[in-house]
């Protein structure tokens, strides 16, 4: 395959755009949904059929929508050993109205008690229209692996479809609850945003694109009837969040007074749905170059990017002896410069921070505790706990139990 390259950079992108990819036989009857494994209680995958009435033919893009609006690009993979099928999806091609959600559930026979869950799903999935860069630079794929800008895109949903299709059977609606609820579609969403708030809180300009690239109205939460006020509901959260990242980053509350101020006199005048793009991607702007400006300006250079090594992936080897290896300097003087600059050790730092984000995913997120443990660079639940409660003074299912206790108050 000489364009394996180029095959992993789109998935790579399309993962970051928060689209599935999945690389089959065309042989197969059935594909499984993307993402899906093991989330029905037989243990078995929940599969939809693709290809059923039409097999894909060379220097061709299909575009598939099933019954609930989910919509899958898939084309045939030239020279490869034996035949194999990209799949894109699902994705949304806009934004489904309050009516047509309640049209869907009701065609699922979705339940009034897992409805929530039914939004959720939808508000985490990504919108993708034909003038999107993510579906040019599909199309620029193909353009590339079939040597030719000429190549047909067809609408499986436009041919003919014979009546016996499994597509249009329907689906189990208690496997479709099973679906929606396993998909986890609310800790995607809560995921994203923390992704976010800690891009802000280090200063990273560079990840606006990837961060914002998914940024559309179907994040937001269906509050209110009116979708412009709920955009800007969701913006005061969000301008909120922000400031506090920043502040988290080590700006000062009085250069954010302003910024948020700011900010938040431009989200109540806000006339149309379509700014919300753009007055999040300057919010992002704003909050970073703030950390960037204020955070570690007082800090020697060596200092400041042992303080971005850390930040940027607490779970890494963090030991003293692997930082003055990247840095290039001797553990001693690292350790001196730093407690010097900074007031505290490295270790003690570190644990900080990990703290830190310990607690944000378990105010933010229903991980389990082992697995928030893991991702805050502790592969010891046992020492987690202990190091958590000495530093917060409550265990980590105590400080859960208590953000929700003083949620219902």
């Amino acid at each position: 395959m000489l364009y394996k390259n180029e095959l992993q950079f789109l998935c790579d992108t399309l993962k970051k755009g928060h689209i599935r990819t999945v690389i089959t036989s065309p042989d197969a009857s059935v594909y499984a949904i993307p993402g899906s494994e093991g989330i029905s209680p037989s243990g078995s995958e929940p599969r939809l059929d693709f290809l059923a009435h039409t097999r894909p033919e060379p220097r061709t893009l299909y575009r598939y929508t099933n019954e609930f609006d989910l919509c899958y690009l898939y084309l045939l993979l030239p020279d490869t050993p034996t035949p194999e099928v990209l799949i894109i999806g699902p994705y949304l091609t806009g934004t489904p109205s309050g009516e047509r959600l309640m049209e869907l559930a009701e065609r699922g026979s979705i339940t009034p008690a897992i409805k929530i869950y039914f939004e959720e799903y939808y508000m985490s999935l990504p919108v993708l229209a034909d003038d999107d860069h993510l579906f040019l630079m599909i199309t620029t794929f193909c353009e590339r692996i079939w040597k030719s800008p000429a190549f047909a895109i067809v609408d499986v949903n436009d041919l003919s479809v014979p009546e016996e299709d499994a597509v249009s059977e329907p689906i189990n609606s208690e496997a479709f609850d099973d679906v929606l609820i396993n998909m986890k579609a609310m800790e995607e969403r809560y995921a994203y945003e923390n992704e976010l708030l800690r891009a802000v809180s280090l200063g990273q300009l560079h990840k606006e694109n990837q961060l914002l690239s998914v940024f559309s109205d179907p994040v937001f939460e269906k509050r209110l009837p009116d979708p412009l006020r709920n955009a800007k509901n969701y913006g005061i959260i969000m301008n909120t969040l922000l400031r506090k990242a920043a502040e988290n980053g080590g700006v000062h509350p009085v250069y954010l007074d302003r910024t948020s101020s700011e900010f938040a006199a431009k989200i109540e005048h806000m006339r149309e749905l379509g700014e919300n793009y753009t007055l999040m991607r300057d919010m992002f702007r704003s909050y970073c170059r703030l950390v960037r400006k204020h955070a570690l300006k007082h800090y020697s250079l060596v200092v400041q990017q042992t303080v971005m090594l850390i930040d940027s992936d607490l779970s890494a080897d963090l030991s003293l002896q692997s930082l003055s290896d990247t840095l290039n300097v001797s553990p001693g003087y690292l350790s001196t410069i730093f407690k010097k600059d900074t007031g505290k050790t490295i270790s003690e730092y570190i644990r900080e921070k990990r703290i830190q984000l310990a607690m944000y995913l378990l105010a933010t997120t229903q991980q389990q505790v082992q697995a928030i443990a893991v991702h805050c660079g502790i592969m010891d639940v046992q020492y987690f706990s202990k190091t958590f409660k000495k530093q917060t003074g409550k265990t980590p299912k105590e400080y859960r139990e208590s953000l929700k206790t003083s949620q219902t108050l």
